[in-house]
């Protein structure tokens, strides 16, 4: 139920100052971060109700037609809930799923029925899986990237990347898969972690994911369909090969984000610089794609160690990213996910293994 990279971190409470900083023209001077009570508590409530899902990772967005809202995740449980809010263990388990929101009403799309729910998207291998990446709705079809994992063994942690693909479905008819393409896959690197329109071009933030070490790669496509030519960013220019793809910045998380900011470009990532690490930090670049500088402290997530507000070591937290259509260039809107090393934990409390919203003021 976890990542192949954990991106937990240490317990902290949410103590916010400046890591490293250029001048305030180049990079926020400081940050407040508080819970965004309205979302946490609409998706709790939800949750803790048993209707539908009850929790999951990843927490992408996108806006949908008719002013609605889709919530993309990965890892998911559903109901029902006991009512001291433990699991019982043979409660449904997906590999994926997608929330609608319609102004105060959420609803879960899965495959299957009802009584019989399945994993939304799914390889043709029944052994393999996708995790959610990215999605952007455009033009009423939702082109939601797909990253592919398959076992390698018995244990656990036995399971490999394999692969990222693009799956397009109509907005209105979710659980109807139109397509599934492949995405380049040839050099090592997660083409998912991030979408972003700019200009002419959607801009595609990938993670080459070396275990302790993780860097950003950047490519873009004309338009806004992932299925067109793709160029990659070397360092000076683009080229149509993935293997010129040039490493942009060390110590991104497997998800972030890259957004507009006052005129440059946000970045929004767990620290991975640091073990186990419970900062959300952001670096600011004059192009989308880099150089990424003057590293900030973001917020510090508190459920995170023995001392965070679970009180368990063994919960962490990780994969931040913006929500752009809800935020400003003052206040950012930011979601991560919480997680516990003991799967055990995710049956006795169901409301660890939910996504968290921060409102995050810039100064």
């Amino acid at each position: 139920m976890r990542r192949r990279t954990i991106l937990g971190g240490a317990a902290g409470a949410a103590a916010l100052t400046v890591l490293s900083a250029r001048p305030a023209s180049a990079a926020p001077s400081a940050a407040t971060g508080t819970p965004n009570t309205a979302l946490n508590t609409l998706f709790n409530t939800y949750g803790n109700s048993g209707v539908g899902w009850t929790g999951a990772d990843s927490t992408y967005s996108t806006p949908l037609p008719g002013g609605r809202r889709l919530w993309m995740y990965s890892d998911t449980f559903l109901g029902p809930v006991n009512p001291d809010l433990s699991r019982p263990l043979d409660t449904p388990f997906l590999r994926n799923s997608m929330i609608v929101q319609d102004g105060q009403r959420l609803t879960t799309v899965h495959g299957g029925t009802r009584d019989e729910p399945t994993t939304l998207l799914a390889p043709a291998s029944g052994d393999n899986w996708y995790w959610i990446g990215a999605g952007i709705a455009v033009g009423g079809v939702l082109h939601q990237t797909v990253v592919e994992f398959g076992r390698t063994g018995t244990g656990p942690w036995d399971f490999a990347w394999m692969g990222t693909h693009v799956a397009r479905m109509s907005t209105g008819r979710l659980n109807r898969v139109i397509d599934l393409r492949p995405l380049p896959s040839g050099a090592e690197i997660t083409w998912a972690a991030w979408l972003q329109p700019i200009g002419n071009h959607l801009y595609v933030y990938g993670v080459e994911d070396r275990g302790a070490s993780k860097y950003m790669h950047v490519a873009r496509v004309a338009g806004r369909d992932l299925r067109g030519p793709w160029q990659f960013w070397t360092g000076s220019g683009w080229s149509t090969a993935e293997a010129d793809s040039a490493r942009v910045i060390e110590g991104v998380s497997n998800e972030y984000s890259v957004t507009p900011w006052r005129g440059k470009w946000l970045l929004v990532t767990q620290d991975t610089t640091e073990l186990f690490s419970a900062k959300i930090v952001g670096y600011v670049a004059d192009s989308p794609t880099g150089p990424f500088t003057g590293k900030t402290l973001l917020y510090t997530t508190p459920e995170t160690g023995a001392l965070g507000t679970y009180g368990n070591a063994n919960v962490y937290t990780y994969n931040p990213h913006v929500h752009p259509e809800l935020s400003t260039d003052r206040r950012l809107l930011v979601s991560y996910n919480v997680n516990s090393f003991n799967g055990d934990d995710l049956y006795r409390d169901v409301t660890i293994y939910r996504g968290r919203f921060v409102d995050v003021t810039l100064a």
